[in-house]
């Protein structure tokens, strides 16, 4: 799944650690889902779409 998370991380001059703190994840979970290793559960997809005020479907897509 592609993601313009690094993105909209880099517009804010957050680093991984800041998000993921943010979060409540590891900085090395941010890493993998900017990466596409890993895809996001649907409660942490939600959170991320808060915290950037955007649709699910504008950060993430197929």
């Amino acid at each position: 799944m592609k993601n313009c998370l690094r993105t909209l991380r880099a517009e804010r001059s957050w680093s991984q650690a800041d998000l993921a703190e943010k979060l409540g994840v590891s900085r090395q979970t941010v890493n993998a889902i900017e990466t596409g290793r890993f895809d996001p559960s649907l409660p942490l997809a939600f959170k991320l779409s808060k915290l950037f005020a955007l649709p699910i479907e504008t950060i993430f897509s197929d």
